[in-house]
């Protein structure tokens, strides 16, 4: 079993090495997030030795993507920053190889300003990020229950399973509040009663779905979890998710390219990594109403998001770039601020990185480096103190304080046909390559540094 490390001290002594001049809030202060700090900012490494890496043993990570996509991968982009230092952005193969199943004549390379759908890295990036900065301005109790925001959210004795009068904010940020990983709102079939193709009906829906087992009894990884807290950042804050997240969050790291939406702001279906061929129908096999058969590009993939939550749900939905990727990297790895700009605090930080007692693979949201299970995720050479996420469309996300490294590998793995539609699977060719399953890239990566020698 791997234990816990000492992220503040790690934390604060990497700040402090990349900006000894500058002035940082002690990590337990609970000074307000907004106070006057000098956070280091991304600059360029003028080659990876600079910062541990050997260039050598970095084009090997190169060549293991390169070689999928001549295998059929569809594409992906990497970033790699360590030290405050971007040491690779690169990008491979291609945005867009198919128009339903008709390959293109020609293909569209994928660019390292290419946008991605992050699928459930729109947790972290959004809705993490976000609780995060209510909790460090004193706005949000973590320990506090759900209806004291959410005051509709209640047992009701037609309840087979009870447990929402007392379910807090901690329960669910640990997938441990009770709800099925996924109901399935967009589709009658699936969800009867709970069926909604309207934003504000599911969100009353998400308060109606029934427990199916005792919170805090076990872990199951739920998408309504964190639909309950989109809702919750949207009850504290009095603003919807992506206009909250995109102003108060995004617009002051001047972020441009990441947001809900996109295609309703102004950003055109080329910008994007293309996913599904066939829209939601799985190759035709799946049909419910108002379902998109063509090739998605600029829309987010996640049904529940598209069709009942209007684009903008706390569980998927965000879009973005490696570049501004790499930034909310940096805001965690300098302790909750970039520049001028504080997002929250390191005492925040710490308590959502903190293993959960149940499973210390979770932490608040976050999932955590906290026994060799993760290793096809973070690879072995991982810190004990490493965290991340993935999304279902081919994203991954690495943090390592220990090392005070940041990776994030987008992918559009799922551009590509199903290798059999017919037995339920759900498993896309792309899902066959190792650049889709990360831990190989991630692996690579690691080795390449100096110190793993």
């Amino acid at each position: 079993m791997k234990k816990w490390t000492s992220f503040a001290l790690i934390s604060v002594l990497a700040i402090s090495l990349l900006a000894p001049s500058a002035s940082f809030a002690e990590p337990n202060e609970k000074a307000s997030p907004q106070a006057h700090v000098e956070y280091p900012v991304l600059t360029k490494a003028k080659k990876p030795e600079e910062v541990g890496f050997s260039s050598k043993k970095l084009e090997k990570v190169d060549q293991l993507i390169e070689k999928e996509v001549a295998a059929g991968f569809p594409g992906a982009a990497l970033i790699v920053i360590k030290d405050g230092k971007i040491v690779k952005n690169e990008s491979y193969g291609y945005r867009q190889k198919f128009d339903g199943h008709t390959p293109l004549k020609k293909f569209l390379k994928m660019e390292n300003d290419t946008l991605f759908d992050l699928a459930s890295n729109t947790k972290m990036y959004a809705v993490n990020f976000a609780l995060q900065k209510l909790a460090s301005e004193g706005k949000l109790d973590i320990h506090a229950k759900v209806q004291d925001y959410i005051p509709d959210f209640k047992d009701t004795e037609a309840d087979v399973i009870k447990g929402k009068d007392t379910m807090r904010i901690i329960d669910v940020l640990h997938h441990t509040a009770g709800f099925t990983p996924d109901p399935q709102y967009h589709n009658p079939a699936v969800s009867k009663e709970l069926y909604s193709q309207d934003r504000e009906k599911t969100i009353e829906n998400i308060n109606n779905t029934p427990l199916t087992y005792e919170p805090g009894t076990k872990n199951v990884y739920s998408d309504v979890d964190y639909m309950l807290l989109g809702t919750i950042v949207e009850k504290i804050t009095g603003q919807k998710l992506d206009e909250y997240v995109e102003n108060e969050l995004y617009k002051p790291l001047k972020l441009k390219d990441t947001v809900f939406n996109p295609l309703q702001k102004g950003f055109k279906s080329k910008d994007f990594a293309a996913t599904e061929l066939l829209g939601n129908t799985r190759d035709g096999v799946i049909n419910f109403p108002n379902i998109r058969t063509y090739t998605l590009q600029g829309e987010v993939h996640d049904e529940k998001a598209f069709y009942s939550m209007e684009g903008v749900s706390g569980h998927a939905g965000l879009f973005s770039t490696t570049s501004d990727l790499a930034v909310l990297l940096q805001v965690m790895l300098n302790g909750g601020g970039y520049g001028n700009e504080s997002l929250f605090n390191n005492e925040t930080i710490e308590e959502f990185v903190a293993p959960s007692e149940m499973n210390s693979t979770y932490g608040l949201g976050w999932r955590i480096n906290g026994d060799d299970s993760m290793d096809w995720m973070f690879s072995k050479y991982a810190s004990e103190s490493a965290y991340g996420h993935t999304g279902w469309t081919g994203t991954v996300t690495i943090i390592d304080p220990e090392q005070d490294l940041g990776i994030v590998l987008l992918t559009n793995k799922k551009h590509s046909p199903l290798v059999n539609p017919a037995d339920n699977s759900n498993q896309f060719f792309g899902d066959l390559f190792a650049t889709g399953r990360y831990g190989s890239v991630v692996t690579a990566i690691y080795e390449a540094l100096e110190s793993n020698k």
